[in-house]
This record gives structure tokens, sequence and C-alpha cells, in this order.
């Protein structure tokens, strides 16, 4: 029978209403196309042992999901499926039968009639939609040609599948089919062909499909051929280098690569490592020969070892005992005025390890105090008095704990610590080491805790075999000497403050400044501006009005910046061609720096209600601290503001409660406390403050208020107050002191347990100020407080103060932390003193 006959006879055979379901997980075969299926789905060998005659007409769908899914047949009702013709049947192992299929016609799915063993379904025949002819040749040749671009690009692709679809060009549908069984298509795209009736949408899907895959093909092929390229420039480039080893061989010559291994051979045997680190670096250079240069592996182990011989194992700059103390005081003296008790206490430091020949067991120095006060100069002063190279590491903000102990090798980019980046710059393991502003290393986080990593480090019993993580080899830091700084010592976590011997910089005095200004400064500036000294000459008096009133602080750098100012000013004018010599008096100085930031010394003012003068520590050094206190009509309520910590309100309430126990010694009616409202401010509110040691201000304060009787202001005072009235000892005794000097008080009250403090005061001010040890609050309300000069009847209206100008400011710290168990609050330096009184006037109510 001819073909054409036979086909036209496949497509015009009735069907019967029903037939049994076949569900196909990964295949499909369409009308007049054969395949070979393996089954083995419960459902499906149920419905071929039940009809075990040959020529079974059964109506195939393709069912979606993983294969031990059940499949519901319900969700086939309305899809397109074939009737296929069952021809041959092989049993095999494993409860598998294969078989044969003949696909017949596309059917739809009406309805399913059994469910059990196997589903049978209602079915009909369905009318394929004719192709446009205008447009069939187009897309069938378009169809073609994907196919042939196919072929030749992918393997898996028969040359003769482009030949079959040219031989049924002449029936559009068939053609279709054919190009989606040869193609590779995926199942979900093969089921899409077999629903789609119109035979123009069918074939404009697939050659949707192919082009898709012609382009990925073509991609592919570019990626192969490079990657084929490559390959054989490898092999090429390989076998040359063979080539050339074996001329070089001839030669007598060396291979690069095994002449690099042979050079850091001899540097490693020549540097004098400690055995360990030359039996690392050994077997590096091992591994260094078995990579090829081209390799990133080859960069970073010699990067490694760069590293290892680059640090210096033996290296040193200086002997311990060669130390000779006197070169050590000259070469302080020459670089630092001042200074006796931080420079007596390097020199005695020294002198230890001159003894014990380095003192690996001592502990490492501190230079603590406000900023400006020469702490990192002092550790290039004594680098330079004992012969050793200087090295500074500024450790502000660190947060990273890879920062000291280097990153591990596995990272790319990784780097030793600062410490052995600092000794590999200096070529000596024992340098002077500056580790400044310590205090402000961060204290842990996502990436370690830095202040953690430092513990190791500064601990002479530990430190003789750091590790760094990059090294991963014990590197002995006993002999370098290492200087930390800081502004604030309680913020150095307390194990690393431990390990620290701390010298305390206190600041400078007004004279000390002078000095200073004259010995360092001004030479130094005159010369950083193109100036002589017969430019521009300073006179004590004018640097002294400078120092006081325009850089009222602990440092020398607010004092720097007015004497650069006045330089540049002089330089400016010299280029102008001015040739005069300037001496600035105070007149002629505030004309050039323009108004005083500070007001002039006020130590005789008028006494004032409620007002007091305290005294406050911070990290920046001493300042003062003015506290109001004003007394109006109420109902007994204490206010306070001023932005205060916990602790400091504590002191508020403590303060109040004593001051209603000596209410009758005070000439306090009782009724006061109950009909009248007390507001305490510390001004500065923006400012926080904390700390127990201005109970005794506060005290006064509220004393003076309540009692109406006026407060002496030509004094500063200090102090914790316990509920009982004593005033206990406090801390910062030296930088308090110096700030009432600085702002021209001449008289300090200090609790009685700081008496032993006072030697840490410079005598020049100890000579030139006055001052009272109390033990008790009656002391100091009977040596603070004045008499009423003027007294109210019970039933006045209540005080107000009037002020002229802003208030000074501060907090106060605690001693050591012993007792008030947290710092002070950050307080803003070089603000105005407390100003004159004028005097005290009514409220008006």
């Amino acid at each position: 029978m001819p073909r054409g006959q036979r086909t036209e006879e496949i497509l015009r055979a009735e069907l019967p209403p029903t037939l049994p379901l076949m569900a196909l997980r990964s295949t499909i075969v369409y009308p007049l196309g054969t395949i070979a299926v393996q089954m083995g789905a419960p459902e499906n060998l149920a419905l071929l042992r039940a009809h075990e005659e040959s020529g079974l007409v059964v109506a195939l769908v393709v069912a979606s999901g993983e294969g031990e899914e059940a499949i519901d047949p319900e969700k086939f009702v309305g899809r397109v499926g074939v009737a296929a013709r069952v021809h041959e049947r092989i049993n095999l192992p494993g409860d598998t039968i294969q078989i044969t299929l003949q696909g017949l016609r596309r059917i739809t799915i009406e309805g399913i009639e059994k469910r059990t063993p196997y589903a049978v379904a209602q079915v009909r025949g369905v009318r394929e939609t004719p192709v446009d002819p205008a447009e069939v040749d187009e897309l069938v040749t378009r169809t073609v040609a994907a196919a042939e671009t196919l072929a030749e690009l992918v393997e898996r692709i028969p040359d003769e599948v482009p030949q079959v679809l040219k031989m049924n060009v002449s029936d559009p549908g068939r053609f279709a089919d054919l190009a989606a069984t040869n193609m590779n298509l995926r199942i979900s795209d093969r089921e899409e062909v077999l629903q789609r009736l119109d035979i123009g949408q069918r074939i404009r899907f697939i050659l949707t499909r192919l082009e898709r895959e012609v382009a990925r093909a073509r991609v592919m092929e570019d990626v192969k051929k490079q990657t084929e390229v490559k390959i054989e420039q490898h092999q090429r480039e390989f076998y040359l280098r063979q080539q050339l080893r074996a001329i070089q061989a001839e030669l007598g010559e060396t291979d690069p690569a095994e002449r690099e291994s042979t050079d850091l051979q001899q540097r490693i045997d020549q540097a004098g490592l400690p055995e360990h680190a030359a039996s690392e670096a050994r077997r590096e250079v091992e591994r260094l020969r078995m990579l090829s240069a081209a390799s990133s592996e080859y960069q970073v182990v010699r990067t490694y070892l760069d590293w290892i011989l680059a640090l210096p194992w033996a290296s040193r700059s200086a002997d311990d005992h060669a130390i000779t103390l006197d070169t050590v005081e000259r070469a302080l003296d020459d670089r630092h005025y001042g200074l006796d008790e931080a420079k007596e206490r390097i020199v005695e430091y020294l002198a230890v390890r001159k003894l014990r020949g380095g003192d690996p067991t001592g502990s490492i120095l501190c230079f603590v105090g406000p900023p400006g006060t020469g702490k990192t100069s002092l550790g290039e002063a004594i680098a330079t008095a004992i012969g050793r190279a200087f090295y500074r590491i500024a450790v502000g903000g660190v947060r990273d704990e890879a920062e000291i102990r280097g990153h591990r090798r596995t990272y790319v980019g990784a780097m030793p610590g600062l410490l052995l980046q600092a000794l590999r710059r200096v070529g000596v393991r024992d340098p002077v080491i500056m580790i400044d502003e310590i205090d402000k290393m961060a204290n842990g986080g996502n990436a370690g805790d830095p202040a953690a990593a430092m513990l190791e480090v500064l601990d002479p019993a530990q430190n003789v075999g750091f590790v760094d993580h990059y090294l991963n080899l014990p590197f002995d830091l006993s002999g370098v000497l290492f200087i930390c700084t800081a502004n604030n010592l309680f913020d150095i976590p307390g194990p690393l403050r431990d390990r620290l011997e701390v010298i305390r910089i206190s600041g400078y005095t007004i004279e000390e400044k002078v000095e200073i200004a004259e010995r360092y400064l001004v030479p130094r500036l005159l010369a950083d501006h193109g100036l002589v000294a017969d430019d521009l000459a300073f006179t004590p008096e004018v640097l002294a009005f400078i120092a006081s009133r325009y850089s009222r602080e602990a440092g020398l750098r607010a004092l720097e910046r007015s004497i650069a100012s006045v330089c540049r000013k002089r330089a400016r004018a010299k280029a102008a061609g001015d040739a005069a010599t300037w001496t600035p008096d105070a007149e002629r100085a505030e004309a050039l720096l323009g108004p005083p930031r500070f007001s002039p010394e006020a130590a005789e003012q008028e006494p004032e209600i409620g007002t007091v003068t305290g005294l406050a520590w911070t990290s920046t050094g001493g300042d003062l601290m003015t506290i109001e206190a004003l007394l109006m009509p109420g109902s007994g309520k204490l206010t306070v503001t001023g932005q205060l910590g916990e602790v400091m309100r504590e002191s508020v309430d403590a303060a109040y409660s004593f001051v209603r126990s000596r209410g009758m010694s005070l000439g306090i009616a009782d009724r006061s406390f109950r009909e009248s409202d007390l507001h305490l401010h510390f001004p500065a509110g923006a400012v926080p403050k904390d700390g127990p040691s201005a109970g005794t201000a506060v005290t006064l304060a509220v004393a003076s208020a309540l009692a109406r009787r006026p407060v002496r202001r030509d004094l500063a005072l200090t102090g914790e107050v316990t509920l009982r009235g004593k005033v206990l000892e406090i801390g910062g005794v030296k930088e308090k002191v110096l700030a009432a000097y600085r702002a021209g008080l001449r008289e300090v009250f200090l609790p009685k347990g700081n008496e032993k403090d006072l030697r840490d005061v410079p005598a020049e001010v100890r000579e030139k100020m006055a001052f009272t040890f109390t033990a008790t609050m009656d002391e100091v309300l009977r040596l603070a407080l004045l008499p009423a000069a003027d007294p109210h009847p019970a039933d006045a209206p209540p005080l107000e103060l009037a002020l002229d100008g802003p208030l000074a400011l501060g907090v106060d710290a605690s001693r050591d932390g012993a007792r008030d168990g947290s710092l002070d609050g950050v307080v803003r330096t070089g603000g105005p003193l407390p100003p004159r009184a004028k005097g005290v006037k009514q409220h008006a109510d």
C-alpha cells in the first residue's frame, strides 16, 4: 500500500468513544510517529496486563511532576492527547515492560469513566487548523535552516534530521511534529506542540525554540573555541618551556624559577633566622618549586617568604646596658620644659631596664594627659636619648582584631598586623614603638576585640612568643620598648590598664606655657612662616596675655594656633614690603587676634546667693563648674536641670536632705522647705555630666539659696559629701587646682583626705594659692557662707540672681574610678569665667 494512502487511512480511522488512558512523563509520540517506551508506573502496568491482545489502542497524555507523584486523571480533561496503537511488548527485569507505540491522530479527553485499576477516558477526534499558504513556505524554510545550523553546532542532533524535514515540507502538520520529535526539545515544549491545533502557530512555536537553541549553541561554540585556544596555548607554552629547560641544561644554565628558589634558599641561610622560622621558610621554598610562576598560589607563597626575610629577627639598634641616664635627662630637658614628675618617672623606668638588661618582666609606659601636653614628643625624646629607632602606631578608631594580629593567609590581600609592619619598616627588633590614643581603640564588635589582642602585645611575660595570624610563627617582641598614650585612663579596659605603668601629664601653668613658647614654639613658628627674629618679637607679658585670654587649656595647641595666627599676619605684611620689627603688646595682640575668648582674671568677685564655683575634671584637663540655685514659692518640689547622670542626681538629693537636717543651725524655717520650690541648674545643658565629687559645691548652693546667705566667689571647691555631711576624698586634684589657678582663683577648698595629693601640684602654683582642707560639710558652710546683709522676713518673695554673661561649666571625676563607679561627663574646655556679680535683686511676682 502506498505511504500516502496508509497515512490517510490512519488519520481517518474511526476511534472508539472510550480508550484506556496512558500517561507518559518523559516523552510523547505524535501522530504517524513510532517510539519505544519502558513502562513502570503501576497504572500503566495494570492497563497492559488487562489487555494482552495485540493492536491495543490507548489515549496518550503527558503527565507533569516527579515520577513518584500520583497522577490525577481529572486534570487531563479538556487536554489534547494522541490515540496510539501498542505493537510490541517485551517483559524486562524489575517489573518493567517495554512497548512500541505508533501515533494515530490527535484527540481530546472529554471525561473520565473509570479510575482504577487504570483510567478509561472518553475521547473525541479533533481537526487541525491548516496553515495560511502565504506564509507556510517562509516558516518551513526558516525552520529547516535553523535545524541545519543546530545539526552543525550540536553533536547530539543527527545530520539526517534536516533531510527528513525537507522530505515532509508538503505536509506542514507532519513537518512540525517531526521537527519537535527530532530536535531534542524539552518535554514541556513537546507537550505545547501537541496542544497547538493551529498548524501555523505550531510551526512558529517550534521556530522560536529552534532559533533560541541556535543562539545558545553559538555561544557555547565560541566558549569551546576560546577554551581550546587557551589549552593549545598552554600546551604550546609548556612544550616550549620544556625545550628551553633542555637547552639551558645543555648550556649549563638554570631555570629562572629554579634560580629564584636557590636565591631564596641562600637568603634564608644568611638571614640568621630562628630555627622554627628557617624551617618554615625552607618548607615554603619547596612548595614554591612545585608551583608555576603563573599560578596565583605562587605569588601568595612568594609574598609570605618576602615577609619572613624582611622582618628583623636578630637585628638590634641598641644595648640596654649602654643607656646613659645623664644623656636621657639632657635629651628630655632640651625638648621639654617642666613635667618634672614625668621626666623623673621616665628616668627611673629606664634605669631599671639598664640594670635588668632590657627588663623583660617590667611594665609598659603609658602617658596619660590632656591633648597637646607633649605625650608623643616625649616618646620621641626617649628614643633619641637611648639611641633607638622610633615608630608611631595610631590605634584610635581601630575596630578590627586583624589590624593587631594580622589577617590569615587564606584571605585575598592578607597582610601582617600593624606591629610586624612597624618592625619591618624600622628594620630592628628593639625599637621604641609608640601606640598612640590607646584609649580610643574600639572595644569588641563583629571583627573581634583589638583591645583584647593588645593584651598579649603589651604583656612582657607573653610577647616573647607573639604569633601574628599572617606569619603564623612566634616573634619575640620583648626587645621592643612600648610606650602608650591616652587622654582618659578609664576608657582603657581594666585588664589592659593593669599591664601599664601610668605616668600622668596634667598640663601646664601660664608661666610654663610662656617659657615653652619662648624656648620652642616661637622659634619654630617663625621658621615655619619664613620669618626671622628681627621680624617679630614676643615679650613674656604678651605671651602670658595670649595664653590666659585666648588659650585657656591644659595643653599648648590653642596657644600655638594663636601665635601662628600672629605669624601669618606678620608674614603677609612682610611680603607686602613691611620691614619693621613687630613687638606686639596686649592691645596690638587683641587687634591681631580679635576679641579675647576668655574674660580676664576675676579673683575678686561680689558674693552671690545660690551661686557656687566648683571644679571639674575632664579628659582634656581641669575646668570650672558653676552651680546655680534659685528659690521660689511652691510646694517643696526640687527641680534639677543640666543633663546630669544618675550619680550626680543622687548627690543633689543627698545635698538637699543634708541641708534640711541642718535647717535650724542655718536659720532656715521649716515652712521654707514646704512652701518653696528649689531649682538647681548646671549650665551648659547640652554637655553630659556625672560623678559625686561636686557634692560640696551642690550642698553649698542649696544651703545658700534656702538660707538666703551669699557665698564667697573668690574660691572654688570640690569634694564628695555623704548623707551625714562627711567630705570624702576625690580624684584629679592637680588638674582641678591648675584650672582654678588659670582662672585667677587663689583659694581652693579640698577634702581632708586629699591633703597628700597637694605635692603633685607644681611648687609655683602652691606658693601663690591658699588651700583649705575640710573633713565635714559643716566646716565648708561655716567658712564659705557669709552672713545675710539684709535678712528678709519669712513671707518675703524669693530671690533671683542677675548675671551679666555666660557661666563656666564642667563636671567632676572620681578618684581612679574607685568611689564614683563611673567617669564624669565630657565638658567643653575653654569656656568663659563666671562674670562679676552685679548684686542681688528681688524677684518680681
